[in-house]
């Protein structure tokens, strides 16, 4: 009820007034027997009538449902809760909630990418005395969240996946290429082909003519400049000169092929930490005191779809006894 939008329930006069009976002229019509009364002047008396009071009760729930909408009305309804983002260990979840004795708590499904921006916008739903635990791969935060409720974060880092990368080598010297991935040890794998055709994350084109048109991948290692014009005026940075082409993003050095394969490896995930997005660090496990003076959110939560979900049917309901009121 913290919002200026409730000083317009004053706007339900307006209906009232309006459905009030209006006072009628009547018509004079002289009568043969009037002549024998006393003259005496026409007098008029006001009386408050109603008309139409199913359109009138309906017309006002309209006005009050609109009002309500636009100032947000959240009633707390939320007890103990669990929240679980996307991805999370079922297993370890059911474990973790047993520990922190919220076994019989609701369970929520909130994005993986941000729970505290969903709990943010959520966050009047929840009664005072309500818990919250959330669970899961929690991204680590900038800032820690304000919230009127005291949070439990229960953290486990994902583990990170085996992968297996294509990388072509169209090279003369492929053995000494191929050795720069065999070596490479850890979840990723390095599948190397000899084959210029297919999908693949890395191209070695260390052969004087242009590789062929239909062949693309997001890297390029160009062991022959001459074979790509766009690397004349590329611009350089550490000693690897790198350009933008059709095909993809090539680069280029004198040094080529790599001093061994933990320099080729270094090489290799450096470019994939400037072309892919960074993992997000996992919060630490840790609970999270409530803040008194934490400013709730303006968003909506989920009383305003019920709040529609009434607004459409009493403007049905309106328009059906306008219209039957003119019939």
């Amino acid at each position: 009820m913290n919002t200026l939008w409730w000083l317009g329930l004053g706007l339900l006069a307006l209906p009232v007034l309006w459905h009030r009976q209006r006072r009628q002229r009547i018509r004079q019509e002289p009568l043969a027997t009037a002549r024998f009364l006393p003259r005496a002047d026409p007098q008029q008396l006001r009386v408050w009538r109603w008309t139409e009071r199913l359109l009138l009760l309906a017309r006002c729930l309209l006005l009050a449902a609109v009002i309500a909408w636009l100032a947000d009305l959240v009633l707390p309804w939320r007890r103990d809760a669990v929240l679980i983002p996307a991805g999370t260990d079922s297993v370890w979840a059911e474990r973790q909630i047993k520990q922190a004795g919220l076994y019989d708590a609701s369970w929520v499904a909130v994005p993986s990418g941000d729970p505290f921006a969903w709990l943010a916008r959520h966050d009047r739903e929840w009664r005072p005395d309500a818990r919250l635990l959330v669970l899961g791969n929690v991204p680590m935060p900038a800032m820690l969240p304000r919230s009127r409720h005291r949070i439990e974060v229960r953290s486990k880092a994902a583990s990170f996946p085996g992968t297996e990368q294509r990388v072509v080598v169209v090279s003369k010297r492929a053995a000494q290429w191929r050795a720069m991935f065999a070596a490479l040890d850890g979840p990723r794998r390095y599948k190397v082909d000899e084959a210029p055709d297919g999908a693949a994350e890395l191209v070695v084109w260390d052969v004087p003519q242009a590789p062929p048109a239909s062949l693309r991948a997001p890297l390029w290692w160009a062991g022959d400049e001459a074979s790509f014009p766009e690397l004349k005026k590329a611009a350089q940075a550490d000693g690897i000169r790198y350009a933008d082409s059709a095909r993809g993003r090539v680069w280029a050095s004198n040094a080529w092929p790599p001093a061994g394969p933990q320099a080729a490896r270094r090489l290799f995930e450096s470019w994939q930490r400037l072309h892919y997005a960074p993992v997000p660090y996992t919060m630490p496990s840790q609970s999270i005191a409530p803040t008194a003076s934490a400013t709730p959110s303006q968003s909506s939560g989920a009383l305003r779809y019920l709040l529609t979900l009434i607004l459409l049917g009493l403007f049905a309901v309106e328009r059906i006894l306008a219209h039957a009121s003119r019939h």
